[in-house]
């Protein structure tokens, strides 16, 4: 089922129902330019984090990443995947993204656009999956991914890892999710209390979404990004964009920030007992990008994940740790028209 709707004046968007391999629904929003009637780059796939959507990349910006993209001649196709809060909300694991849904979502904007390949743009726990299913050889199609904070290997701050290792097993009798939404919206008591202690350790903005938001998902003040770099309306914007992620996920995570690199949960054989010991089984680019001041992955993740490709393919793919953002703020920042969305459109190219 499609459906068209507007969004922004100079933006037709299409809402494309589809299924992930096992059946669970999901969507595609296909955005094309009133401006501009043909996109000769082709299809460009972009895939969102953890208990987000599809418009994280269309925050209310003058410019945004897609209006970029549209402008250099791209088709632009955003996935609602598992993790969507756009979504029923499901128990799900980095691995169900890879085997199931990633591969399905290529599939589908190419038979929809008759081309045989496309670039992706990926972003956080969406990259992490993304990055499972292309070393596994799941995503033959794809020939460029610019995969923005973390990848393959996997480094987070201190806190977090003591988050991760010490706070984690004790939630799964109180709650099945973590949710920045509590910030405005209580699920129960232990929600209440959750909000009452970031309350009181979060001093950094009175956007209580944004102080749970760091709780969540990483260790700063703030931790996705820098207050400097989200312009009023985007920081007001961000309440109604975040919501929960299953301890599913969580769990898996902290298996892979222990071991240092992702590590699948061994559920299904589409994917090797490893990622780690032999090439990656795909011939895409990749281009590693991140945040110098990233509070949720370390910079090193990136890093790491460069040299190992880089050690199978020597200069083929490319890394890029750029000064003064973070974690989200390479996408919504107020100013990452000029300082990373040239650099994202010139490796979505290359």
């Amino acid at each position: 089922m499609t459906t068209t709707q507007t969004t922004r004046v100079d933006h037709k968007t299409q809402i494309i129902h589809f299924s992930a391999e096992d059946g669970l629904p999901l969507t595609l929003v296909h955005v094309s330019s009133v401006r501009h009637s043909e996109a000769p780059r082709g299809p460009v796939l972009l895939v969102h984090g953890a208990g987000v959507r599809a418009e994280l990349f269309r925050p209310p910006l003058e410019r945004t990443l897609v209006d970029a993209l549209l402008d250099d001649g791209w088709d632009v196709w955003m996935l609602n995947w598992r993790a969507s809060i756009d979504l029923p909300a499901v128990p799900w694991t980095l691995d169900d993204a890879a085997v199931f849904d990633h591969p399905a979502a290529v599939r589908e904007v190419l038979r929809r656009t008759g081309t045989t390949s496309l670039a992706a743009f990926v972003h956080c726990q969406g990259s992490t999956s993304f990055t499972i299913a292309a070393v596994a050889g799941l995503l033959p199609e794809v020939r460029t991914i610019v995969s923005n904070a973390s990848s393959l290997f996997i480094n987070v701050p201190w806190v977090s890892r003591q988050k991760l290792t010490h706070l984690l097993p004790l939630l799964g009798g109180f709650t099945p999710t973590l949710s920045p939404r509590w910030g405005y919206k209580s699920q129960g008591y232990f929600s209440r209390v959750v909000r009452a202690g970031v309350k009181l350790t979060h001093h950094e903005c009175d956007n209580t979404v944004c102080r749970l938001v760091s709780f969540t998902y990483g260790a700063g003040h703030p931790a996705l990004w820098s207050h400097e770099n989200l312009d009023s309306a985007t920081h007001r914007w961000i309440i109604g964009e975040f919501a929960g992620a299953p301890l599913s996920f969580f769990r898996q995570m902290a298996q892979c920030v222990k071991a240092g690199y992702l590590v699948p949960t061994g559920v299904y054989p589409q994917l090797p007992e490893s990622l780690v010991d032999g090439p990656p089984r795909t011939d895409a680019r990749f281009s590693f990008i991140g945040g110098l001041d990233n509070h949720c992955f370390l910079p090193l993740a990136q890093q790491r994940t460069f040299k190992f490709f880089d050690y199978y393919a020597p200069g083929k793919h490319s890394l890029h740790l750029i000064p003064g953002y973070g974690h989200l703020d390479i996408i919504f920042g107020q100013n990452a028209w000029r300082d990373t969305y040239p650099l994202i459109l010139q490796e979505l190219a290359s």
